[in-house]
């Protein structure tokens, strides 16, 4: 959490500079409103674009009576609403959650997700999902997206409009702005992405109470990755809600990636369990899996 706010102030303060550079206070308010308004909009409705943009269909308790009852046994342990089940056709491992908050959240899984992995990988997945929503972590990447929207408008305004008029911008500066800042602003907004999975990959380990099941998922999601994922190549801005990147990318844990290197995630979370034996204190729940 601290990381993250460090990375959002940073976020802020480099928004704050294009914006007196670009457009003074009143080019910067204007770009900030925008932006916004625009991602207030998704904020109440990107859960259903989402969903719909994947063809999820919402299960019941009567379809699908383990995978409901795994996710209100996690829930529980969580201490969050029950959220909304989904299932999408699709034959790559891989999972999803979503919602502005854990009143409205909801939890989708691929075919292949409920194929491929046994009970104790797959609650250690459901408790990773549960984990984004317990986090608020929908309302985190709001915000970031918020700013970074911003930085993006102002460049733009900086390529049509020139500089501040006002305080004399020197070129070269403005040339940065235009060039760098958007830059700047995406490798900070998949930092934070990075930053919520490890966290959620912890919080989700301690609501399951085992980690080596979510450290097992992640090898078997990480080869099933590389099974094409149409809606989400044709859809590149929504890879970062899903557990594992359902894009063909490399999975090296750079700056241009918004998920940790799948083989750092393992490593932590078998130190985590490591720790869970030695200090039994810290661990939240039991596991009926196994």
């Amino acid at each position: 959490m601290t990381r993250t706010f460090l990375l959002i102030a940073g976020l802020t303060a480099l928004f704050g500079f294009i914006g007196l550079a670009v457009g003074g206070q009143a080019g910067m308010l204007i770009a900030l409103a925008i932006a916004a308004a625009m991602n207030i909009f998704a904020y109440w409705n990107s859960d259903k674009m989402v969903l719909a943009m994947y063809k999820a269909q919402p299960i019941e308790r009567a379809q699908n009576p383990q995978l409901f009852a795994m996710i209100e046994h996690l829930a529980q342990a969580a201490k969050i609403p029950m959220p909304k089940a989904y299932i999408i056709q699709n034959d790559q491992p891989n999972a999803f959650a979503t919602g502005r908050n854990p009143e409205h959240g909801a939890v989708a899984v691929t075919t292949g997700l409920l194929a491929q992995l046994d009970e104790r990988e797959l609650a250690g997945v459901i408790a990773h999902e549960l984990a984004h929503i317990k986090n608020r972590d929908t309302l985190t990447m709001t915000i970031t997206a918020t700013i970074a929207g911003a930085i993006g408008m102002l460049a733009n305004f900086a390529m049509f409009f020139g500089g501040n008029r006002e305080r004399g911008t020197n070129p070269i500066v403005m040339i940065a702005v235009m060039v760098l800042s958007p830059i700047a602003a995406m490798l900070v907004q998949m930092a934070i992405s990075r930053t919520r999975e490890y966290a959620a990959d912890r919080e989700g380990a301690a609501i399951s109470g085992d980690p080596l099941g979510l450290a097992s998922a992640l090898q078997r999601l990480e080869r099933g990755s590389q099974i094409d994922n149409l809606q989400a190549e044709q859809n590149p801005a929504t890879a970062h809600m899903f557990i594992i990147n359902p894009l063909h990318t490399n999975a090296m844990d750079g700056l241009f990636t918004t998920h940790p290197k799948t083989q750092n995630r393992i490593a932590k979370l078998q130190a985590l369990a490591s720790q869970m034996e030695s200090e039994p204190v810290i661990k939240k729940t039991a596991s009926p899996w196994g």
